[in-house]
């Protein structure tokens, strides 16, 4: 997995927890799904070929749910947000796609997830 530093800079903590919730829904992990009983003797046979993640689905599942609080609080921004992390997109696709320059889009981005950090902040303060 290849994670993108925008500008050669180093990623915040927030900022990675997005990148590895990006892959791990790329990946269909936050789907459920069914799995019949002769799948799952031929699977538990095989060799482990499953990613490994550096997020939990716990964890993931928390992003998740505030990625969709934002799309429901602040649409564009959130669907910035799912755009850049979860679709993997560029910030010029995501800028041409709403109509705006790529610096106006990397900033939505990083409001963004500014305001997932604030979420997420809070989740471990109750913790």
């Amino acid at each position: 997995m290849n994670t993108r530093k925008p500008l050669h800079r180093p990623l915040g903590d927030t900022e990675y927890l997005l990148e590895q919730w990006g892959w791990w829904r790329m990946d269909g992990m936050g789907l459920p799904g069914y799995t019949s009983p002769a799948f799952a003797l031929m699977r538990d046979h095989m060799p482990s070929t499953t990613k490994s993640y550096a997020i939990l689905d716990e964890l993931a599942m928390v992003v998740d749910g505030a990625v969709a609080r934002l799309c429901r609080r602040d649409q564009q921004m959130g669907d910035m947000i799912w755009l850049y992390y979860g679709a993997k997109w560029p910030a010029v696709r995501v800028g041409r796609h709403y109509g705006v320059s790529e610096m106006k889009a990397r900033e939505l981005i990083k409001a963004g997830g500014a305001w997932i950090d604030c979420v997420l902040d809070g989740l471990r303060d109750a913790a």
